[in-house]
C-alpha cells in the first residue's frame, strides 16, 4: 500500500539553478577589482569636495518621470509593480532621476550648490544582448544648483583625474566636449520655422512638434556618428539606409541641404580647440542660442587650460551630442583611444566609457522652479573591461593564508595561529572542511589561490615549529600528495612557532 502511494505521488519539482536572463553573478576577483577601482574614483571625487549619496533602489514611477505607465502598468524600460496603496513603484534605471528627487525633497536642508557622487546598480527592463545586461553598475558625480560653466569644466577635469587614477594613462583617453545650444543653433538656421501672423496658435503647436522631432529623431541619429560615420548619418537624416544585414532603416526625413548643414557642424573639429571654435562661429552665423553655446565652450576651455588640462586630455568635438533629450547645454564624453581586438580579431578603438552634460530641467519637474545641474556617469563594467584589456586591473586577488588542520583535537591551536595573523592585518583562515584527507586541504588552498599554506602536525607541535609552504613559487599540488611528499617539495620553510607572523610577512614580501 505504501509502495503504491509512493509510486503515485507527484515528483517534486526543484527550482532550476540558473541566473535569470539578462543578469549575471559576480565572484570574488571581479567584486574585488570593481571595489578597488571605485575606491580610487571616490578618492578623486572626495578631493574635489563631492559628498557620497546612497538613494533607495526603488523609486515611484512618477518620480522617475522618464517612463510612464502604459495603460495600467509601467512596462517601458523599467521593472515596475503596484504596491498596496495603488502607487506604481520601479527599480531605478539610473542614478540621475533619484538625485533630482533628492534635490527637490531636501532642498531646504542641502547646501546649494549640492555636489554629490553615487555608485551602485541600476536596472533596465530591456532586451538583453551580448555585453548588455539588465542590471549594471553606474558611478555618477553631479553638481546641482550652479548655472556657471565652471561647474561643467570642473566635471571634465575631475573625470580626467578619475580615469588616470584608476590606471588609464594620459594619451589613452580623450574627453570630448560639445554644447547642445550649438546644435540647436545649427538646426534653427538649417530648418527655420515658417512665419505666422501675430497671435497665431499654430506656430506654438508646430514649435512643440519640431522640438520633439529634434530631440528624438535627429539626436538619436547623429549620436551614431562614431559608429556609422558622416555618410551613414547623412543617409539616416534623410531617406534612410540599409544595415549590415540588408534590412531597411527608415530615415528622419530631412531635406539633403538641412542634413548637410548638420554634417558640417559635426565635422567642424579643427587642428586645435581655437580652430574648432572659429569653425563653429562661421557655421552658426546669427543664431543667438548657437553663439551662446560657443561662448560657453570657449569659457570651459579657458578654465581648463588655466588648470593645466590642455587638448592632450580635453577637446571640443562637435560630433558628441549625447542621445538623451534632457541635456540643455554642455555635453561631454570620455573616449578611450587605445586599440583592442574584437571577437573577430579585428583592431578597433575601445570607445566611450563615460558621458554626461548639463540638464537644467529635471529638478524643475518637482519644484516648478528652474534648478541648474550638470554631471557625468561612468560605465563601471565598461571601464573595468578597459582596465582588463590593458592589464591594469587593481585590487588584491590573492586568497587568504590557509592554516591546515592535522589534528582535530588541536583546533584551538590552529585558531590561535589564524587569530594572530588576522590581528597583524594578514588575510587568513583555518581549513574548516573534513581534515581527514590532507591532499584535499592542499587542493582547497590551491583553488582559493592561497599564497601560503601553514602546516603543523604533532611532531612540529612538540618541536615548537610550523611549516610554511609558498604556494606561489611551489609546484601545483598533486591530487595524491601525502604529507611526507608535501614536506619534501621546494619553496617551504620551517620556522619557530613564535616567528609565525614575521615569517609569513617575509614570504608575502611585506
Amino acid at each position: 500500500m505504501a509502495n503504491d502511494k509512493t509510486q503515485g505521488a507527484k515528483a517534486v519539482r526543484r527550482p532550476r539553478a540558473e541566473t535569470p536572463k539578462g543578469f549575471r553573478d559576480y565572484f570574488g576577483a571581479e567584486v574585488t577589482a570593481r571595489k578597488a577601482m571605485l575606491d580610487k574614483i571616490a578618492e578623486v571625487y572626495h578631493r574635489y569636495g563631492f559628498d557620497p549619496l546612497e538613494t533607495s533602489a526603488v523609486e515611484t514611477v512618477e518620480a522617475l518621470g522618464k517612463f510612464l505607465p502604459d495603460v495600467d502598468r509601467p512596462n517601458e524600460g523599467v521593472f515596475g509593480w503596484q504596491d498596496e496603496d495603488a502607487d506604481w513603484l520601479a527599480l531605478r534605471y539610473d542614478l540621475t532621476a533619484p538625485l533630482a528627487r533628492v534635490a527637490a525633497q531636501y532642498r531646504n536642508d542641502l547646501p546649494s550648490p549640492y555636489r554629490r557622487f553615487a555608485m551602485g546598480p541600476v536596472w533596465r527592463n530591456e532586451k538583453p544582448g551580448p555585453g548588455r545586461f539588465r542590471q549594471f553598475y553606474q558611478c555618477d558625480a553631479d553638481t546641482v544648483g550652479s548655472a556657471s560653466v565652471a561647474a561643467d569644466a570642473e566635471i571634465c577635469a575631475m573625470l580626467s583625474d578619475a580615469l588616470e587614477a584608476v590606471g588609464i594613462e594620459r594619451g589613452d583617453y580623450v574627453i570630448k566636449v560639445n554644447n547642445r545650444k550649438v546644435l540647436n543653433g545649427v538646426l534653427e538656421l538649417a530648418a527655420p520655422l515658417p512665419s505666422f501672423p501675430e497671435g497665431d496658435n499654430l506656430r506654438g503647436t508646430i514649435e512643440a512638434v519640431w522640438d520633439e522631432f529634434k530631440r528624438n529623431g535627429v539626436l538619436r541619429t547623429i549620436d551614431k556618428f562614431d559608429k556609422i560615420g558622416p555618410a551613414g548619418v547623412l543617409e539616416l537624416l534623410t531617406e534612410g539606409r540599409l544595415d549590415q544585414s540588408g534590412a531597411r532603416i527608415d530615415g528622419v526625413g530631412l531635406g539633403k541641404p538641412v542634413a548637410e548643414e548638420i554634417i558640417a557642424f559635426m565635422t567642424a573639429r579643427g587642428s586645435d580647440n581655437r580652430v574648432t571654435l572659429a569653425n563653429l562661429r562661421a557655421l552658426i552665423g546669427k543664431s543667438e542660442v548657437g553663439m551662446e553655446g560657443i561662448d560657453e565652450l570657449e569659457q570651459i576651455i579657458n578654465l581648463l587650460e588655466t588648470q593645466g588640462y590642455g587638448p592632450d586630455r580635453i577637446v571640443i568635438d562637435p560630433s558628441v551630442v549625447r542621445g538623451l533629450g534632457y541635456y540643455t547645454g554642455p555635453v561631454y564624453e570620455a573616449e578611450l583611444t587605445f586599440e583592442i581586438l574584437d571577437e573577430k580579431g579585428r583592431k578597433r578603438s575601445f570607445g566611450s566609457v563615460a558621458g554626461g552634460g548639463r540638464y537644467d530641467d529635471l529638478v524643475k519637474r518637482f519644484t516648478g522652479q528652474a534648478v541648474p545641474a550638470t554631471g557625468v556617469s561612468i560605465g563601471v563594467d565598461r571601464l573595468l573591461a578597459a582596465l582588463a584589456a590593458k592589464g591594469r586591473l587593481a585590487g588584491d586577488t590573492a586568497g587568504p593564508v590557509v592554516v591546515t588542520v592535522m589534528d582535530r583535537d588541536r583546533m584551538a591551536d590552529y585558531m590561535g595561529m589564524v587569530g594572530e595573523l588576522r590581528s597583524a592585518g594578514i588575510r587568513a583562515e583555518v581549513y574548516l572542511g573534513n581534515p581527514k584527507n590532507f591532499g584535499n586541504q592542499l587542493k582547497y588552498a590551491d583553488k582559493r589561490q592561497s599564497p601560503i599554506a601553514i602546516i603543523q602536525g604533532g611532531n612540529e607541535a612538540s618541536s615548537g615549529v610550523v611549516i610554511l609552504k609558498d604556494l606561489i613559487l611551489g609546484a601545483k599540488i598533486a591530487q595524491s600528495a601525502t604529507l611526507e611528499e608535501w614536506k619534501d617539495q621546494p619553496a617551504q620553510v620551517e620556522v619557530p612557532r613564535g616567528d609565525l607572523v614575521a615569517a609569513v610577512r617575509k614570504m608575502l614580501g611585506e
